[in-house]
């Protein structure tokens, strides 16, 4: 009753002029910030959310080629976040890092020895080379909305001592952080493994899942 008492004193006076455009000020923010909430969430917090690297998945998928594919095998590779943070707001950004010697083959159609093999070619001087460079990073440029819960992010990947930019596609599904993402190793200096003089050889182009959880 106070409040209504008070604003019965101001509107006399302000006058019908003041008290309208104060009305029309207030309908304009009100409306504003129903905007906002019926916006749906937004890429990340304003402060900045630590990925939950416990709870998020990455995954590489390098596929054969060649006349004699059949002899070769496709290759899962399981890819950890090491750290990570995704911001919100104006400004929107994600970064990650991952150690380049986690990465693990995840083959289960071949032998023990096999993805053995495969894993120390994975981490060895003609792929990776984890011993020259240990970590893989990612830092956004740019987080483009392109509809409901749905966004184009831009950015520079840090790979094989190489920096290039890449482009994916973002979805928000029941809270995860889901793309992916298209690469060429040779973009990064990496050639694509050949055997039998190039008769069995993986494809250049490699294909990268990601499901990623923030911590709340």
């Amino acid at each position: 009753m106070e409040y209504f008492r008070k604003l019965t004193v101001w509107g006399k006076l302000a006058g019908p002029d003041g008290v309208n455009k104060r009305m029309k000020k207030s309908t304009v923010f009100i409306i504003f910030t129903l905007m906002l909430f019926l916006a749906g969430p937004a890429f990340g917090g304003p402060d900045g959310q630590p990925i939950d690297c416990a709870h998020s998945t990455m995954a590489v998928y390098v596929y054969k080629t060649g006349i004699l594919s059949t002899l070769g095998h496709n290759h899962e590779i399981e890819a950890p976040i090491e750290w990570g943070e995704v911001k919100g707001s104006e400004n929107s950004s994600v970064e990650l890092r991952i150690n380049s010697s986690k990465l693990r083959v995840l083959d289960t159609e071949v032998s023990g020895d096999t993805r053995a093999t495969i894993q120390a070619t994975l981490q060895g001087a003609e792929v990776l080379d984890v011993g020259h460079f240990p970590e893989i990073h990612f830092k956004s440029a740019g987080v483009e909305p392109s509809g409901t819960d749905h966004w184009v992010i831009h950015g520079n990947l840090d790979l094989h001592g190489q920096t290039h930019p890449i482009s994916f596609e973002v979805t928000l599904r029941d809270g995860l952080y889901e793309g992916t993402a298209l690469l060429k190793q040779s973009t990064f200096g990496i050639i694509p493994i050949r055997v039998a003089g190039g008769t069995v050889k993986v494809k250049d182009e490699i294909k990268v899942v990601f499901s990623i959880a923030l911590l709340k």
